[in-house]
């Protein structure tokens, strides 16, 4: 078997905001609570479980999307729409912008406990392949 990446923990202010926010963003089903977690399942799998940290400090982490050009448009209207702030660039120096990284399109923004999100429609390093 290959070595898959099953879920990840996300620690969050309010498990339930955090999850509600990103998978309406996305446009992904936020599942049901099992103990401290709501998950948010991936198209490849992976399973992103929000868990309400009780006090004390979030450190930020960075999760990037990789969506088609398509979602992509739908994700990013959902962005504008909610009034969320966005930026071409991951230090925020550019508001309102998006980036066209590798050929694609791309977008940063926060959710409701601080962490990074990215969505892009191209992999970093992409190339287009070459006719042969």
């Amino acid at each position: 078997m290959a070595v898959e990446l099953n879920h990840t923990i996300i620690h969050s202010r309010n498990n339930r905001e955090s999850a509600e926010f990103l998978a309406n963003i996305l446009g992904l089903r936020v599942g049901t609570q099992w103990g401290p977690f709501v998950p948010v399942d991936t198209g490849n799998g992976v399973t992103l479980d929000f868990a309400t940290v009780p006090s004390g400090t979030i450190t930020a982490q960075h999760y990037a999307f990789l969506l088609s050009e398509e979602e992509f448009d739908v994700s990013f209207e959902k962005i504008r729409a909610g009034g969320v702030p966005y930026f071409a660039d991951p230090h925020m120096k550019r508001p309102g912008e998006i980036n066209h990284n590798d050929g694609g399109r791309g977008v940063y923004f926060l959710d409701p406990s601080g962490h990074g999100m990215e969505i892009i429609t191209r992999p970093y390093g992409y190339q287009e392949p070459t006719a042969e």
